[in-house]
């Protein structure tokens, strides 16, 4: 099968390199830690499929037992071990096919997450800080690192918009089906007679593009920059003077902010890196949309637009619309332990393209 050449092919690439890394000081350290880079990145199939191989030759050498002993016992206890054996190698086997499926080429970058309020007034503020702390909680839950980049506080203590990032093993990987309009159905803190009111709130998930590449490129010259004051209690501090920074990317009309950094250098850093994250977004969209892709898996486009979610608390059910399953424990899922739910939008992320959607792995 096509699918065991290739996995032959990785193994021997697998033993090239390593061959290689035994012999460092034949080649200078860029070599060096190209290698050691190519080298994880095929560990876990390499080990997967040797282990695969010798399932199928303890299946395959057990089925001969059977078919060959004439000891009652000792067939017995074969045919016990079968159903084991059969199994390990079952579980090897998907545990490949998933190795094996395309990767999102965005899957190991850090992220940008921007949570806007959206309808609902003031109860949709406070949904937004809601989500930001959910998504806050798992991160760190996750070893991964959160630093905010700009706040707009509403007057209800929620959040007219943050936008934050998320740096660690593979954020985006985790993150990247949460874009889309979240919905929320709950009791508001403001509601007197008990009503449960409906109120939404937009998430943007993008991969964090560090420096200028072949898909992003910024003139400065289409470039508008200013500075501000950053204010209100939900930053890191309050500054005094005008370090915040605003960009404004005349051609396409995108604007970024930063305003948690201490000087204006880091504000503007931090911003040109929001910059090209919206921008490379923006081009990948466009270049879907050209080939007639555009998302349309059921995983979702991220388009904020599109609900994805609906949050009821009354019935302490979250329902995920992309892969129609219903989940329970709401406040603990709101507490950042979202992760079961992650797993089952990865899982769906695979099978499709294992089915061949190649639109599968841009959520």
């Amino acid at each position: 099968m096509d699918r065991y050449k290739r996995l032959e092919t990785t193994v021997k690439r697998f033993e090239e390199i390593e061959a290689e890394l035994a012999h460092p000081g034949e080649f200078d350290q860029a070599r060096f830690t190209a290698l050691g880079k190519e080298r994880a990145s095929l560990e876990e199939t390499v080990e997967t499929y040797r282990d695969f191989k010798a399932a199928r030759r303890a299946v395959e050498e057990n089925d001969a037992l059977i078919r060959e002993t004439d000891d009652p016992e000792l067939r017995a206890l074969a045919q016990e071990e079968d159903r084991v054996l059969r199994e390990r190698e079952q579980v090897l086997e998907q545990k490949l096919q998933t190795l094996l499926a395309p990767k999102d080429p965005n899957d190991e970058k850090d992220v940008f997450i921007e949570i806007r309020a959206g309808a609902g007034g003031d109860e949709a503020s406070i949904f937004a800080a809601d989500l930001a702390r959910m998504y806050m909680r798992y991160a760190e839950a996750q070893k991964m690192t959160v630093e905010t980049i700009s706040i707009s506080e509403s007057e209800s203590a929620g959040y007219k918009e943050i936008v934050f990032a998320v740096k660690g093993k593979a954020p985006y990987q985790d993150f990247k089906h949460e874009s889309g309009v979240h919905r929320v159905q709950r009791v508001p803190v403001t509601e007197g007679a008990g009503r449960v009111h409906t109120s939404t709130a937009t998430v943007a998930v993008l991969p964090l593009i560090e420096e200028d590449t072949a898909e992003v490129q910024i003139n400065p010259k289409d470039l508008e920059v200013d500075t501000f004051k950053a204010s209100g209690a939900g930053g890191q501090h309050v500054n005094k003077t005008e370090s915040a920074i605003r960009i404004t990317h005349v051609p396409t009309g995108i604007v970024v902010a930063c305003s948690e950094e201490r000087s204006q250098l880091q504000n503007r850093d931090r911003a040109m890196q929001m910059l090209r994250s919206v921008l490379y977004d923006r081009k990948r969209r466009e270049a879907e949309e050209a080939v007639g892709s555009m998302r349309r898996s059921q995983v979702g486009t991220g388009d904020r637009s599109e609900k994805i979610r609906t949050y009821n608390f009354p019935q302490d059910r979250i329902t995920d619309h992309r892969i129609n399953q219903s989940f329970g424990n709401l406040r603990g899922v709101m507490e950042g332990g979202l992760g079961h739910i992650i797993e089952e939008l990865r899982k769906d992320e695979h099978a499709r393209l294992l089915a061949g959607d190649s639109s599968a792995g841009s959520g």
